[in-house]
């Protein structure tokens, strides 16, 4: 039997995606903190995506995908599924290009990531994660409807769209003088971590890229030691909400299964007290699902004493009951 061909992205992809999104993404800033060099012993960085437009990463490869349409499937308006943060992209993205949306959302979504959905204009229809299938169900209402669906992860203009922070990351670090030893970025379906390790290994062949993601749900990890995809013995359970899919996607897998060095999972605990320390020493929200690279890192799951290393905090739309529960942990 043949192997399927995939439409994979490459590098010049994302250039072409960065001056796409010049003038609607926000260029984000490259943090650190004395306190926590000093703790770590080594030199870290935190990409605040948490400070992107709608809250997260999303909006790049939403924007990058969506910007694309032609004017007749803009008429017909455009469809996705997310817990929350690709909802938001999407639902942005569509305002801006001038069409519309609708979104499945998982009736535990986070209230704050529903209400930025429906503050962009996008229509929102739930489901029970645990009992549907929101492929299913977006695939019916996109015949019905004739919308073009939007998928989170699985599209190479999603993924370049992505790979536009790993590029950023890149060009900041350039810029300071330094290249990054480590670059761990939150997976779920793993459309990010593919696009920013397509722009790190281009400038840093040596690098080492690590999937950070919640105990329980640790796809990336395990579908790297297996050396093939598996999938999650459940899919609801843990407080990262944005990152939880049912296995590594089948696209991007063809990248991430030879650029990631592995993967790193962390406890709920781990991430609150991230959040916790992201707040008091770096002076941004960060959720939890956007929040395990730096709590892989901060509890000691990555060997990085002497190392500079980069980490992706791709979120920051986080319920205020959720916050509070970080802060008071912390």
């Amino acid at each position: 039997m043949s192997s399927p061909v995939f439409d994979l992205p490459g590098h010049s992809d994302i250039l072409d995606a960065a001056q796409r999104l010049t003038g609607h993404a926000v260029r984000t800033p490259l943090l650190r903190n004395d306190w926590l060099d000093d703790r770590l012993g080594a030199r870290l960085f935190v990409k605040a995506e948490c400070l992107q437009r709608t809250g997260s990463f999303k909006f790049r490869g939403a924007y990058n995908r969506i910007s694309r349409l032609s004017d007749a499937e803009k008429q017909r308006g455009v469809i996705a599924y997310s817990s929350g943060n690709h909802a938001q992209g999407v639902a942005a993205a569509a305002r801006l290009v001038g069409t519309h949306a609708t979104i499945l959302m998982p009736t535990d979504a986070p209230a704050a990531k529903v209400e930025g959905v429906r503050f962009w204009g996008g229509k929102v229809v739930t489901y029970d994660r645990a009992s549907e299938s929101r492929e299913a169900i977006g695939a019916r209402i996109a015949a019905e409807e004739g919308r073009i669906l939007v998928p989170p992860y699985e599209d190479r203009f999603i993924i370049a769209g992505q790979g536009t922070a790993g590029l950023e990351l890149v060009e900041q670090m350039a810029a300071l003088g330094l290249a990054p030893d480590i670059v761990s970025a939150p997976a779920g379906g793993g459309g990010l971590i593919a696009g920013t390790g397509l722009a790190v290994k281009h400038a840093h062949p040596d690098a080492q890229v690590w999937a950070a993601e919640p105990e329980g749900f640790d796809d990336h990890k395990r579908s790297l030691a297996a050396g093939h995809r598996v999938a999650n013995d459940r899919l609801t359970g843990s407080i990262c909400d944005a990152i939880i899919t049912p296995t590594p996607g089948e696209l991007t897998w063809q990248l991430n299964s030879h650029q990631l060095s592995g993967g790193v999972a962390v406890s709920d605990d781990e991430v609150l007290q991230a959040m916790a320390l992201a707040w008091r020493h770096l002076k941004i929200v960060i959720e939890p699902g956007a929040v395990v690279a730096l709590a892989a890192v901060l509890s000691g799951k990555l060997d990085i004493a002497g190392k500079t290393v980069c980490v992706l905090a791709t979120g920051g739309n986080v319920d205020r009951a959720m916050f509070a529960r970080a802060l008071e942990l912390g």
